[in-house]
């Protein structure tokens, strides 16, 4: 979706990016609203903005609809006028369908990529003008599941170095990484479902927590033989906290909460609907039916076509059976007696944002299979999960340590007070599993510490309260509890511990691959 809004889903024939009448509608009412608040401040009207790009890497969208391209040209115009320069920006693969007259071709790469073949490129769409790499990549995304990426302080510095030498503009992707707080992560699809990390750190040079690091420093003593730089010191990183080992306690499992995570009551449908489909753009969807007939033997359940996405929490009874993960894992083996209550937690791990994705639906696609029946009759329950833990829990008993230690979707939390003025710090779980956690009904963000390679979240200072105040933190978590439901702060993230390498392909006994190079393009 690459930023795009999900509910124009809801059209569910849409053909986005291309000249669709649906979705011309909806760019042309967005940029009537947001163009002219930019107007003012144009370069030639005395503002700050020198140039604004149109789409993005639109070449490697799989549509290469020129009339499309030519409307957005156009209604850039329309509402900002003749003067104000328009460019576009695609990878080398991507530029025959991303470029356009009237349009100035930048290029984008990487300290990796030969950079004397990259330029020739552009110039072949752009025979005049200033050579221009749109997004240098100083780092990279991470991905569930995989290493933690980095790029060597060397080659992205004497990268930019020869492109100042050629006299090229740069602008540098990402300067700062930040952080994908909530639901707002994005996702590839490079063979298979890549959803990215909590954290977009990026071995940026300006850290997620917004600290100089040696890169920068590096990058800077560049710039400075070419230009001016601005003098005095750079900022002192922000203040960092350590906190705990604090506990948790068990709130209860998320079933129990149904009546307040979906207080107008479930959908009644006889297959499953989408989440587009019942306008629900985030997060997570329970799906309930009940067992026609006893089932005494291990039956296999499994959805058709792939039809999980992007994360199923599959329960008998409110017992956890175990999970279905799209392109990875695609079927359990459930029993039950006739009547039995089979509810399917599905997640939404992130909406595809890059290359020739298609509309990316979220929740059951297909009606799920049990044996040889076809599973009908579904009640949905959209949940409003972040409005629980922000004005539910804060009125729930004190919590008590549960006599067992519980599997499958459950909430706990504790609180705790910062004495001092406190920080910025990291939130690690060890032990857990994957889920949700949420710093006074704060949404931080996904945690999935079993997979990595991310296991600590960044909080802002700004989210704590100091002085002695107490603080509330949340979790949500999806799978298993560790035996010592304990968290911790930390002083500094730790990014780069993917606890097993090869786990995605591990998880299911009916896909067997290996990991293949990922093509690399921005987000």
């Amino acid at each position: 979706m690459g930023g795009l809004p999900a509910w124009l889903l809801r059209k569910p024939n849409i053909h986005l990016r291309t000249s669709d009448p649906a979705f011309l509608a909806a760019v042309d009412s967005w940029f009537k609203v947001l163009l002219p608040k930019i107007y003012p401040w144009l370069y030639h009207n005395g503002g700050n903005i020198i140039s604004i790009q149109v789409e993005n890497e639109y070449g490697s969208y799989s549509a290469c609809d020129f009339s499309y391209l030519r409307h957005l040209a156009g209604l850039f115009r329309a509402l900002l006028g003749e003067k104000i320069l328009l460019f576009t920006t695609d990878g080398p693969e991507g530029l025959r369908c991303g470029s356009l007259k009237g349009l100035y071709t930048t290029v984008d790469f990487g300290p990796a990529e030969n950079m004397t073949q990259m330029f020739a490129l552009q110039r072949v769409y752009e025979p005049h003008g200033p050579l221009v790499n749109s997004e240098y990549y100083t780092g990279w995304l991470d991905y569930w599941g995989q290493n933690h990426s980095t790029r060597s302080v060397r080659a992205v510095t004497e990268g930019l170095e020869n492109m100042l030498e050629l006299g090229a503009s740069v602008n540098m992707y990402m300067f700062h990484g930040g952080t994908n707080f909530g639901y707002w992560n994005g996702a590839d699809e490079k063979g298979r479902f890549l959803p990215i990390t909590t954290s977009y750190d990026y071995d940026a040079p300006i850290s997620e927590a917004g600290d100089a690091t040696p890169k920068l420093l590096a990058l800077r003593n560049v710039i400075s033989q070419f230009q001016e730089i601005p003098l005095g010191p750079l900022p002192p990183p922000s203040p960092k906290m350590m906190l705990g080992p604090l506990t948790l306690y068990l709130d209860g499992y998320l079933l129990d909460f149904l009546h307040l995570l979906c207080p107008q009551g479930p959908i009644h449908s006889i297959s499953p609907m989408t989440f587009e489909a019942v306008k629900q753009d985030l997060g997570f969807m329970l799906y309930r039916t009940y067992l026609s007939h006893t089932v005494f033997e291990p039956t296999q359940f499994w959805v058709p076509n792939n039809g999980v996405h992007d994360r199923a929490y599959v329960m008998v009874d409110g017992v956890f059976q175990g999970v279905l993960e799209r392109n990875t894992k695609h079927k359990l083996f459930l029993t039950g007696k006739i009547g039995a209550k089979l509810d399917v937690l599905l997640e939404n791990m992130g909406r595809l944002s890059f290359g020739s994705n298609h509309s990316d639906f979220k929740g059951l696609l297909e009606s799920p299979v049990l044996g040889q029946t076809i599973l009908t009759q579904w009640l949905m329950f959209p949940l409003k999960i972040d409005k629980l833990v922000k004005w539910w829990f804060p009125l729930q008993l004190p919590k008590s340590l549960h006599p067992q230690t519980p599997s499958g979707p459950t909430f706990y939390s504790t609180t705790f007070p910062i004495l001092d003025s406190g920080g910025d710090t990291f939130l690690f779980l060890p032990g857990w599993t994957k889920g949700q956690v949420w710093i006074n009904g704060f949404n931080l963000g996904r945690y999935w510490t079993k997979r990595g390679p991310q296991q600590t979240l960044y909080v802002p200072r700004p989210l704590l309260f100091p002085g002695g105040a107490l603080n509330k933190i949340t979790l949500l978590e999806l799978e298993n509890v560790p035996p010592q439901p304990q968290i911790q702060f930390l002083d500094s993230p730790i990014l780069n511990s993917t606890l097993h390498k090869t786990y995605i392909y591990s998880l299911s006994d009916d896909i067997q691959s290996a990991p293949e190079p990922m093509e690399l393009s921005g987000h």
